[in-house]
């Protein structure tokens, strides 16, 4: 089995494919875009994508890609993040000048970095693959934002651990695919619908979930790109079982006009 992931060995989306999967091949991206594309074309079996985090928000461009590609969310997972500050060794933080990663880390450990102004944030593709070009390269002055994992392989000394804004920060990962196959005990489900534009309609929609007893465990408008100022949502529902998911399809789908099913699958975390 191949699994696509964004970024490289080390990377955060390694590790989740690490949980779930153990050792497999995996399908190196340096993008979502090249992600999406990979499973959607065959060239990899499975996608680990990055979703949301508890700090940052919601990856919304990600929505429209496993759209797009007319891909399936057939599993989740959420992963604890902590973010280390590495280099080669010998060095500390007084001697950096600079700290590479991607924007997403930087984001999250900004508190951190608001106490030593003298270091510039440069923005890069991946965390991993920063750790890796600073050990490839020799880079001295220089440190990334990754994983313990990454430090590890790529040899690099952690010189300030867990620099993330909030300790109990978390992404949200789903696992994509081209097929549409039953998941086994399936607890939730990812739709996106557009509601009307009559008053009260959307509300509508949620006293209908609440009443079948189903959790809304989250909302989010995503723009309809070919439509300006329009939007849709995407909405996370949680439930017991697949016929209480199917009794709240069928409920909702007199309500709004149109409706979509993103995935239906087992959540996971850690």
């Amino acid at each position: 089995m191949k699994v696509a992931i964004q970024g490289i060995q080390g990377s955060y989306h390694h590790q989740v494919v690490s949980h779930l999967y153990g050792d497999v091949s995996l399908q190196e991206c340096s993008s979502f875009d090249q992600l999406a594309m990979a499973v959607a074309n065959g060239d990899a079996d499975k996608g680990v994508m990055a979703i949301g985090n508890s700090i940052a928000g919601s990856i919304l461009p990600n929505y429209s890609l496993i759209k797009e590609q007319k891909l399936t969310i057939t599993g989740e997972f959420h992963l604890n993040i902590k973010h280390q500050l590495m280099a080669l060794h010998g060095q500390k933080i007084k001697n950096i000048d600079e700290v590479q990663s991607h924007p997403m880390a930087l984001l999250q450990c900004k508190p951190f970095f608001r106490k030593h102004q003298h270091i510039k944030l440069v923005e890069t593709d991946d965390t991993a693959a920063a750790a890796y070009r600073i050990a490839n390269d020799k880079k001295r002055g220089v440190a990334a934002v990754a994983s313990a994992q990454a430090a590890q392989l790529y040899g690099l000394k952690i010189i300030s651990k867990d620099i993330q804004q909030v300790k109990n920060n978390a992404t949200r990962f789903v696992v994509v695919e081209k097929t549409n196959r039953q998941i086994e005990n399936a607890n939730k489900a990812t739709i996106n619908f557009t509601a009307g534009h009559q008053p009260g309609s959307l509300g509508k929609i949620l006293t209908a979930l609440g009443n079948l007893n189903i959790n809304l465990s989250k909302i989010q408008s995503v723009p309809v790109i070919e439509k300006p100022f329009l939007c849709s949502f995407v909405v996370d529902l949680e439930f017991q079982d697949l016929a209480q998911f199917e009794a709240a399809q069928l409920e909702i789908g007199i309500l709004v006009e149109s409706l979509e099913i993103l995935g239906i699958y087992k959540s996971h975390k850690l």
